[in-house]
């Protein structure tokens, strides 16, 4: 299984800045100590070109970010200060989930970006530590190269992807799903093509019923070549950004429950571990390890039907 990787690629933050940066890199150095026992090739994605972005981005959007030319405003949504590595590291974790899907598409079943999951950037704008959509990227990246027609997105950060939503509404090819914490950001909330926004202090029991009727919903509805999924770690009751209570166990069950369906349906898939900002680091870095060693189970499980 490939995993795709940009954490060398350092966004620089003031000291003190509430967004923890380290996880990328403990993530890595923990599937690259386990690399050989799970069977995965780490990859350096190459960064998005201004075409690619284009597909979900306005090109003068991308042009001010790209050159410095972003307003104060801009930058104060983002919640990063602008700098070139900030833009380059955008720019190569959304080649990261590219990768990771035409990865899945051509043959491997499944591919996870060691990073991603930046559902708050819209067509012209970003939002809440998101700067380009990796997943809509990476869903027109692969269907311009023919490789799927139909994408259903399958966003489990406990936040709402409103910038997935806004750029795919009226967009039948790509099937947009969020369980989400209906009180957490964004305040506005544009809608997703299926939606389920679930109360305060929601547990495992209720949280994976609540996924155990709505996915194979979403898959109907959405008739999908594939899927992007985004493993947020932020529904964790540990969580200082989430309003859900999940715990391990439970989002490893979660992980397991959208891995069997994608098996039963045949569906190749990329995994993104987006959101994840609890107190300790190393809360997080369990969380998205366990969807990593998942995913490679997954990947050995899909192997082995085919060689069958």
């Amino acid at each position: 299984m490939k995993a795709f990787y940009c954490h060398h690629f350092v966004l620089p933050l003031p000291a003190g800045h509430r967004f923890p940066m380290a996880k990328y890199r403990r993530l890595y150095e923990r599937v690259t100590a386990d690399a050989g026992r799970l069977g995965i090739e780490l990859v350096e994605p190459a960064a998005a070109s201004d075409e690619e972005l284009a597909r979900a981005h306005c090109p003068d959007y991308i042009r001010r970010m790209s050159a410095g030319e972003a307003v104060e405003a801009d930058m104060r949504r983002v919640g990063f200060p602008w700098s070139t590595q900030t833009i380059e590291r955008s720019r190569r974790s959304v080649g990261a989930t590219m990768g990771a899907l035409r990865a899945a598409l051509e043959g491997d079943g499944v591919a996870v970006n060691l990073a991603g999951g930046t559902h708050h950037a819209a067509h012209a704008r970003g939002g809440g530590y998101c700067i380009f959509n990796d997943t809509v990227v990476a869903a027109r990246y692969a269907q311009h190269l023919g490789l799927a027609r139909r994408l259903l997105v399958v966003d489990l950060d406990v936040h709402q992807g409103d910038g997935t939503a806004a750029i795919c509404a009226g967009d039948a090819s790509i099937f947009t799903f969020s369980i989400h914490a209906a009180r957490n950001y964004p305040a506005v909330k544009p809608p997703s093509d299926l939606d389920v926004a679930l109360p305060d202090g929601t547990g495992d029991d209720e949280y994976l019923d609540a996924l155990a009727r709505h996915l194979p919903l979403a898959i109907d509805r959405a008739r999908p070549d594939a899927v992007l999924y985004l493993a947020g770690a932020d529904p964790y009751a540990g969580d200082r950004l989430g309003f859900l209570a999940l715990s391990k166990p439970g989002l490893a069950e979660r992980d397991r429950f959208v891995f069997e369906r994608c098996r039963r349906h045949g569906l190749p898939l990329s995994v993104s571990m987006a959101g994840g900002y609890a107190n300790e680091v190393e809360d997080i870095v369990d969380i998205h390890y366990a969807t990593i060693v998942l995913a490679s189970r997954h990947a050995r499980a899909v192997a082995a039907a085919v060689g069958a």
